[in-house]
């Protein structure tokens, strides 16, 4: 990462700003996401990016050499880690946590610009990205998920030998088919109805 600083090149959206290293970086990759969520991945470019972010091109192309780049970093360095374990002194209350911490990270600005890629582009374009969701969403959701359950087996509450890689992939699959394929909006992901219609009869002694 080059931290010089960055003229300002061609038309921009504000007065022109010279910005290094990190807080150049952050505009950068603030821009990429509030383009993604209004105009979509197909329409989102280069020049579109540098002149939100009121900087040259030239300065993306130093970093990123390409839109696709450029994308996958920006989600990388704006996807949060996965938040602790909850502990609420029951399976049900903790469940409940883990699904509606997963729904309200899919419906932020940031989930948005998610939903945006994978609706645009076919499987092989959209791999790059469903990699990255993978890595910092669904597993450390699921990886929450066999927590809790585990949990609640030590306590009576799970059925033995229940937590599977299977069942803890249930609630991170179903949430993610019902956006990509029904179309799916918040009130069509109740934790509530997810937790006791879905996961906890799978689980139940």
């Amino acid at each position: 990462m080059t931290a010089e600083t960055d003229a300002v090149r061609g038309p921009v959206t504000g007065p022109p700003l010279r910005r290094r290293g990190e807080a150049l970086e952050s505009a950068i990759h603030e821009a990429v996401l509030r383009q993604l969520t209004t105009d979509g991945y197909a329409r989102l470019t280069m020049e579109g990016v540098a002149a939100a972010a009121q900087t040259g091109k030239a300065a993306l192309y130093r970093r990123w050499p390409s839109k696709e780049e450029l994308v996958m970093d920006a989600l990388r360095a704006s996807l949060p880690p996965a938040g602790p374990v909850p502990d609420t002194g029951s399976l049900r209350g903790d469940l409940l946590a883990v699904v509606a911490g997963l729904r309200a990270a899919m419906f932020s600005d940031l989930g948005a610009a998610v939903r945006a890629i994978m609706s645009e582009l076919d499987h092989r374009r959209a791999h790059a990205f469903v990699a990255i969701v993978l890595e910092r969403v669904v597993e450390p959701t699921t990886a929450l998920i066999a927590e809790v359950l585990d949990r609640g087996t030590a306590r009576g509450e799970v059925r033995p030998g229940a937590v599977t890689p299977l069942v803890t992939d249930v609630v991170p699959a179903l949430m993610l088919y019902r956006i990509k394929m029904c179309g799916g909006d918040v009130v069509q992901l109740d934790p509530a109805e997810i937790v006791d219609e879905v996961l906890l009869p799978i689980v139940r002694p």
